[in-house]
């Protein structure tokens, strides 16, 4: 069979994780040879560019009509699509239902997958909120945490305030003060939305993404560097504890080849990591386990501007290529306040341009236990639209979750009516699982091999010396806010584990005695 070439070290997947892997390996080793591989292809011209940032104006704007709801599962479409077109040769790259690929997610129905280079990475939203209590997973080593995650917001280029406050926004944080005022320390009072956004003095705001954080994603100015798309890793190849390489097959004509690694970092999303590693045979007891994805209720009210003493023409202007004149975060702070609140408020013009109303949208999450049985279960016959393993989706709400659902419905209510007139039963809802794609759990990581986690604190898959994690799925807590920041975590570790093993097997390689012939 053909081979690629080798390469020090393959990442697979070309998303945010895969793109902080990327960048960390090239600042320790401007000579690693690094292959990425990809299955799904660009979205425009360019590699891993938001899009937000593109320059084709209907992709633009389909982007925007999508983002503007504020829920990330709507970035597939509001409806649930349950087949796609055609068949994989020539699907379109974007976002797709999980049940469109075949996969057995009706537990989840809003759960998606990204098939385009840059992964979620190009779609999502840039929040950026950081962690903080039973969220973090730092395993006894506080100091490390906090370094590991100023690196993460580094690579993500985070902004404290990215998207307001406006005057109106003010108004809105002082409310939010007011009512959680006392509860948690200062830093983590209602506050503008962190956002991984490069703040501008007009115009559109770009956001970060893969191409952003590892630009040689989108030009090739880096020689030791190889990005290949349009091609699905089908399988890892594994011998007595370590990763030789993997098997690659072209989207487009089914041609297979191999590719031989030193070291593998699969960041592939939390669905098609854990699937890759079953269809490699590497099956520890937690794999698939733990999946978890905080509850999401949205509502929105319209602004009683009489209340708050506010002319119409007083109402801020959306920014070119904004949908939302503020992004502000209400955080989470344990039992007393235990939901992420992301609130998006949004001026509504006439054709004209002149100011109608203005809404405020509010969202929490709510954080959803960690149990076993929510879970993904692989098939050992049935295959998706990939050829992979089909994956089962077992995930429901225990009686802990539902009542602090609830909880959360009604301080929604209780919310929205601090802002305006509100009808729960028109202008809120607790979305279908899934929709915030904001899953976890699969992969978790874990300080020992006890049989409850797949990796180490590294992201080392437990019995293998060479073959790491990285992502959303190795988060092994209950989250409540938005989890890119936290995910990108495990990719600074992960980088940090393969350049550990790099320099050991290149000391190795100089200090063994070469052999006569």
């Amino acid at each position: 069979m053909p081979r690629t070439p080798h390469a020090h070290v393959l990442i697979v997947g070309s998303g945010i994780m895969g793109a902080v892997v990327a960048r960390l390996l090239r600042e320790s080793d401007p000579a690693l040879r690094v292959t990425m591989v990809e299955a799904g292809t660009a979205i425009g011209d360019t590699p891993g560019k938001h899009l937000h940032d593109l320059d084709d104006p209907a992709l633009w704007a389909r982007y925007n009509e999508q983002v503007a709801t504020g829920i990330q599962g709507m970035y597939t479409g509001a409806e649930v699509v349950r087949e796609v077109p055609g068949d994989l040769t020539s699907l379109p790259p974007g976002m797709y239902h999980a049940l469109a690929f075949g996969e057995a997610a009706e537990a989840m129905p809003q759960s998606a997958l990204a098939w385009n280079a840059g992964g979620m990475g190009v779609h999502w939203t840039a929040a950026t909120p950081w962690p903080t209590g039973h969220e973090v997973f730092d395993f006894g080593d506080p100091a490390a945490w906090a370094t590991d995650l100023d690196t993460a917001r580094r690579l993500l280029a985070v902004a404290p305030a990215a998207i307001g406050p406006t005057e109106v926004g003010h108004l809105v944080l002082d409310v939010l003060r007011r009512r959680y005022d006392g509860i948690g320390p200062a830093d983590r009072r209602p506050q503008p939305m962190p956002m991984a956004v490069t703040p501008t003095t007009a115009g559109p705001m770009p956001r970060t993404a893969p191409a952003t954080i590892f630009p040689p994603l989108a030009r090739s100015t880096d020689p030791a560097f190889t990005l290949v798309t349009g091609t699905l890793v089908t399988r890892l190849r594994v011998a007595h504890g370590r990763v030789a390489g993997a098997r690659l097959r072209r989207v487009t004509d089914g041609f297979e080849s191999d590719l031989d690694a030193d070291a593998v970092v699969v960041c592939a999303d939390a669905l098609r990591t854990p699937q890759l590693l079953f269809a490699s045979g590497i099956r520890p007891d937690a794999l698939g386990r733990r999946l978890n994805e905080h509850a999401f209720v949205t509502a929105r009210a319209l602004l009683d501007l009489d209340r708050f003493g506010i002319g119409l023409d007083a109402l801020p202007l959306p920014r070119p290529g904004e949908f939302s004149t503020d992004s502000l975060w209400l955080p989470q702070n344990g039992a007393e306040q235990p939901f992420h609140g992301q609130i998006m408020n949004r001026t509504y013009l006439d054709e004209a341009g002149h100011p109608l109303a203005h809404s405020v949208g509010i969202s929490l999450y709510v954080p959803v236990e960690s149990r076993p049985e929510n879970r993904l279960v692989f098939s050992e016959s049935d295959t998706d639209l990939t050829g992979m393993p089909r994956i089962g989706v077992e995930f429901n709400h225990s009686a802990a979750d539902l009542t602090l659902i609830r909880r959360a419905q009604d301080e929604v209510r209780s919310l929205a009516e601090e802002f305006g007139s509100f009808d729960p039963a028109t202008e809120s809802a607790l979305l279908p699982p899934g929709s915030s794609l904001h899953l976890t759990g699969t992969v978790r990581s874990g300080p020992a091999d006890d049989g409850t986690s797949v990796c180490d604190p590294d992201g080392r898959v437990w019995g293998h010396d060479n073959l790491y994690l990285a992502g959303n799925g190795v988060i092994p807590t209950a989250m409540a806010a938005n989890v890119t920041l936290t995910g990108a975590i495990t990719a600074v570790r992960a980088a940090r584990g393969v350049t550990a093993h790099t320099a050991r097997r290149r000391k190795s390689t100089l200090t063994t005695p070469r052999q006569k012939v």
